[in-house]
Parts: C-alpha cells; structure tokens; sequence
C-alpha cells in the first residue's frame, strides 16, 4: 500500500474507533488487519468479549468497492443476536457503507425488498441465508468476502449443511474469514480454504482473573443454597447457568416466590421475550439472569462479577463459555460451583477448587435502581436516542442522571428511568408527542 493510502485508512479507522468510544486496537485487531486482504483465509480464534467482531469488520470494510452496488460481503452468525450486534456495531462505526441484517423472526418481505437495492454488507443467520440464496432474492455473483462467524457454535447448532450450501453458491468468493471462541479440530473442505493464516489468542488469556468457588449443599436440592447465593450478591449482576430450560423455568419459580427480581432466557422463549430479558439485563432492570448455555455465547451483555453453574457443565468446552461472561480482558470476576449430595467436581476444572462457605443472609437484595419504558416508535419512524432523551427530559422532568441506557429498535424503544420515577412519568408524557406524533409509552412488560 502506497503512503498516501495508508495514511488515509490509518485516518478512517481512528474516526472508526472514536465513534466506537474505542482508544485503540488491540494486538488481535492489529494482527487481523495485517494479514486479512484480498484473496486471503483467515482462522481467528480468541474468547468471547475479546474484540473479534471488529477484527473483521475493518479489513472486510477496507475491501469493499464503493462503486459497487451489489451485495460485496456475507456475514453468517449463528444466532439473530449476534447478527443484530454486529449490525450495531457497523452502524456506530459511521462508515457511510450500507448493511442489512437477516434472521428468522424478521419479516421475510423486508428482507426481500431490502435486496433490491442491496447493501454491500449482509449479515444473516445460516438458515435464512440459505432461503434467500435458493430463492434467488439476491444476486451471489459479487459477493467476494465470506466471514463464518463464531462457526464452532454454528457447527454445534447444527448448521453445517445450511452453511455447505451457501458456500457451494457463492461462486465468486476470493477472501474467507473464520471465527471461533474455541480452537477448532479441522475446517470443512467446503470453506475453501487456500494457505490459511491463523491468529490464535486463546492461550493468551489470563486465567488468574478468575477465582472459582464452590458451595456445597446439605441434601440433593440446591435450590436454598442458591437463594442465599443471591442474597450474598446483593446487587451485584449474576448469571445463573442451567443445562435445561425445564430447570430455567422450575428456579425462576422459586426466585419469584422468594421475591428476587430477575430475568430468563433460554431456547424455548419467544424471540421478542428473549430480546425483552437481555435489554432488562443490560439496562439493569435486571441484575440476575437464569440461562440455559445459550446465554454463554455472542450476547451484547455487561461484564458479569459472577457466573454460577447452577447445574454442572457438561464438558470443559462449556465451562470455558460459561465463564467468558466474566473476568474478560482486563476485569475480574468469579465462577460458582453448586454441588448437591452425590455431585463431584468435574475433572476439567484444574487445579479442583476448594469447597467455600458463605455466611446466612436473611436480607433480599435492593431492587435494581432502574425500570425499563416502552416507547411504541422506533429508527423506522426516524426516532434516535437523542429524541427520545429529549422528550423524558425536556417533557418528562428527568435529569440527565435520571436516564440509563436506550435502545432503539426498527418499530419501538426502551428506555431505563429510575425506579422510583417511572409512574409518575408515564403518567405525564401520556399524550406528549414523540417526534410531532403521539405514541405508547408505558412500563416494558
């Protein structure tokens, strides 16, 4: 690369990262940049929360042709979260580059009208991909970078043949992108990859950042040891692993009796209920979440101080992802052990932690200082962050502290208010208008 163009890519992805709140790349990123170009395979594995999303991102973007106006890049995820936050991620950047995201759930009719006039980058689940390619909605014959993202999750999911079948119709592929949490035995022939490099940041982690505990209960059911966990946690954000939804639900239950507010995700949830508790989690309507193992991958969530394994593991593999929620790159945190009577610590977890106590604590933890509000307009009718903290101050009566976090969908928003305002708020903005119309806005159920 001559010097005036690298100049002006070192200039555009400092405007990148600004826009990200991000200082500076990190070595992964860095070495990602140098070695993913045009005609390239890449293999980058390296834990959850380590960065690997931008790590494609800005090559992939560099690629791309701006004169082109036909679908460049295909970005495959295994699940729509993920897709969703790596489409945010791309808008934050600022690029002026258009993206589109496709998953089950999502209207196929928007997606199909959304392809006439094709963005350069589409980042879609492998099964709704493979419908689009079968049923021709896009033309495949430009797409010249393939990334698989987070594949060791994708192959686990059982999306082998959808991904097969995109890779087979994709025929003018030159640069392949493959990324993992876990180092991976062997790459499927259908990749096609040619003299691929691979970046490896697994062993580069620090595992003295994680302490791990282990409680032990007095019979066969833990769910009172679990309990006075919580209470011991006070309102420090906790996520609580099951290896079933059926155990998901019978806790909630039980939490729910005890009076502890907390969320659930898992599998067998409506997408919209499943999107609802992460958002209630990530804004801290939420400080404890119960999940089977699909909450231990790819979700936008904050650092997490505790992890419990409620049930244990099934494999090192699982405990490895579990545990990524937490004691990421440069914080700390802890794992949880709950064994019943009869239960053992598994022979993965080395060197074997010692059984610990924790002391009795009758007193339930704070409810979270924040409630989540539903404002019924979203970016499709035009509304951002910025218009919708204008109307909670300007006609609502908060102060700036009186605001968290906002999302904003395509058709609605959340907004987190504290608690103890969210009443009298609802109350007051009822009929104010919201970009010169007037919308729902109620407490998120």
């Amino acid at each position: 690369m001559n010097p005036i163009a690298n100049l002006y890519l070192c200039a555009m992805i400092k405007n990148y990262l600004q826009n990200l709140s991000i200082e500076a790349l990190n070595p992964m990123q860095e070495q990602s940049l140098l070695h993913l170009k045009p005609g390239a395979s890449l293999t980058l594995i390296a834990p959850t929360g380590s960065g690997k999303t931008l790590a494609f991102l800005l090559p992939v973007i560099e690629m791309l042709d701006p004169v082109l106006t036909e679908v460049q890049t295909l970005i495959l995820t295994p699940s729509r979260e993920l897709a969703l936050q790596i489409e945010d991620v791309f808008k934050k950047m600022k690029t002026g580059i258009k993206v589109n995201v496709c998953y089950g759930g999502h209207p196929v009719k928007t997606e199909v009208n959304n392809f006439r006039e094709p963005a350069a980058v589409v980042v879609g689940t492998p099964g709704r991909m493979a419908d689009h390619i079968r049923r021709k909605n896009f033309d495949t014959s430009n797409v010249r970078t393939l990334v698989l993202d987070e594949f060791d999750k994708s192959l686990e999911l059982g999306f082998s043949k959808e991904m097969e079948y995109i890779a087979q119709n994709l025929p003018g592929i030159k640069t392949r992108v493959l990324t993992s949490a876990t180092t991976l035995n062997e790459i499927p022939e259908y990749i096609g990859f040619n003299n691929p490099v691979l970046l490896d940041y697994t062993e580069n982690t620090d595992p003295q950042k994680l302490d791990v505990s282990v409680l032990k209960a007095e019979g066969a059911d833990k769910l009172e040891l679990l309990f006075k966990l919580v209470c011991h946690f006070k309102a420090e954000p906790a996520l609580i692993f099951c290896n079933h939804r059926d155990a998901v639900e019978r806790i909630s239950s039980l939490l729910m009796i005890k009076g502890i507010v907390h969320g659930v995700y898992h599998g067998g949830l409506e997408q919209e209920d499943r999107e609802m508790s992460l958002i209630r989690f990530r804004n801290g309507t939420h400080q404890t979440l119960l999940t089977t193992d699909l909450g231990s991958r790819g979700l936008d969530i904050p650092e997490i101080k505790h992890v419990v394994h409620y049930q244990l593991p099934a494999s090192e593999t699982i405990w490895t992802h579990r545990n990524g929620r937490t004691a990421r790159m440069h914080a700390s945190g802890r794992a949880w052990l709950l064994l019943a009577e009869g239960d053992y610590i598994p022979k993965f977890i080395t060197p074997a932690p010692e059984i610990s106590e924790i002391e009795d604590c009758a007193k339930l933890p704070e409810l979270p200082p924040w409630e989540t509000i539903y404002l019924g307009a979203g970016k499709k009718q035009k509304v951002s962050k910025g218009d919708i903290a204008g109307l909670l101050i300007h006609k609502g009566g908060l102060l700036p502290q009186d605001i968290g976090r906002i999302d904003v969908a395509d058709h609605f928003s959340f907004a987190a208010v504290k608690r103890e305002l969210c009443l009298n708020l609802v109350a007051t903005l009822k009929g104010v208008p919201l970009k010169k119309k007037v919308v729902k806005i109620d407490i998120a159920r």
